[in-house]
């Protein structure tokens, strides 16, 4: 947990131009008055350019209930939970479950944090080389990175040990990555090269495209695995057995099929302040019935992969996707606005 001083400037961040939390701002409404009318409302996300399409979403059909939604704050993830959790900000789209439990846990959970719901499902994650390394040194699991002749093949820096195109420090994904590298015995002969992943992992590609071995953690949805598929350029290594930090400890991570890439399938949700969604039955409404598909997400950050990342792009693609789903986005405004009543 951080101290209150370590919170205050970002709760200046937050409030910055007057702000006031939606939670203070419920007027008397009249009939006709859509439920969002005169309520402020400040979205989060993490500094990963390709979640603002589902934040963005989300912004718009709060939009058409009336609100008031300021424009994208963005903040780590440990910081995001706290500030919804205290009533800074509003919401994020992007809350990771199980991943992100023990932030959830940290920031007062359910007492002052909501999630009842599954935005969008499906979300792999695990590590991965290049097919080619994979296929000649019938290499499957992570657990034979402990050989140093199959650690050389992916050392990048001269040192022998194999480097991993790892995650940013504070993600969810570093806290499990550090722990299987002392629960697989991995210190010795595993580098977690981290730093910013955008660029860590245009290195990796660029490497891939000269020919040479790949070894990186990634998730889904995200672009990387439309440019590096799974099945055809790279491979999932597995993992020797289920091992989890905090609150995910003692979780099996084997999928149905009998994989295991030590990751638990995570489901994205929206995070809401629990005081915001008690007082405004149809936001909780509308963040219980939104889904966006994990191929849906994909495409769009592929196309801001290859150069529609521009934030006018990025509106283009969710007016575009709404388009394509009026019928269903009507219904959930329509679903909203009655729960309200």
């Amino acid at each position: 947990m951080k101290s209150p001083d370590a919170i205050r400037p970002l709760r200046a961040l937050l409030a910055a131009g007057g702000l006031a939390m939606a939670t203070t701002l419920t007027p008397a409404l009249a009939a006709d008055s859509l439920p969002g009318q005169g309520v402020t409302v400040q979205p989060l996300k993490s500094t990963i350019a390709e979640e603002t399409f589902q934040t963005e979403l989300v912004m718009k059909a709060l939009q058409k209930l009336g609100y008031d939604v300021q424009p994208i704050k963005e903040v780590d993830y440990p910081a995001a939970h706290l500030a919804i959790a205290n009533g800074d900000a509003t919401f994020m789209a992007d809350h990771w479950d199980p991943l992100h439990a023990d932030y959830y846990k940290n920031s007062g959970g359910d007492a002052k944090l909501w999630r009842d719901n599954s935005y969008s499902t499906g979300a792999l994650q695990g590590y991965l080389i290049d097919k080619k390394t994979a296929d000649q040194y019938k290499i499957t699991n992570i657990e034979q990175m402990k050989d140093p002749k199959i650690a050389q093949l992916f050392d990048t820096d001269g040192d022998g040990k194999a480097d991993m195109t790892g995650c940013n420090p504070g993600w969810g994904c570093e806290a499990v990555i550090e722990h299987q590298l002392d629960a697989y015995k991995l210190r010795g002969s595993v580098t977690h090269v981290q730093g910013n992943y955008s660029a860590l992992i245009a290195d990796t590609i660029a490497r891939y495209k000269q020919g040479k071995p790949i070894f990186y953690y990634t998730w889904t949805p995200y672009w990387v695995s439309n440019v590096l598929v799974p099945g055809k350029d790279v491979t999932w290594l597995q993992v020797p057995f289920s091992s989890l930090p905090g609150e995910q400890k003692g979780t099996d991570t084997q999928l149905p099929n009998g994989q295991n890439y030590g990751f638990v399938v995570n489901t994205q949700r929206i995070l809401a302040n629990r005081a915001f969604v008690d007082k405004h039955p149809d936001a909780r409404k509308l963040f219980s019935e939104m889904k966006l598909p994990v191929a849906d997400i994909n495409a769009q950050n592929k196309a801001m992969h290859d150069g529609a990342n521009k934030p006018a792009d990025i509106t283009r693609h969710v007016d575009g996707w709404i388009k394509a789903h009026q019928k269903q986005f009507d219904q959930w405004i329509a679903d909203a606005k009655a729960a309200a009543k």
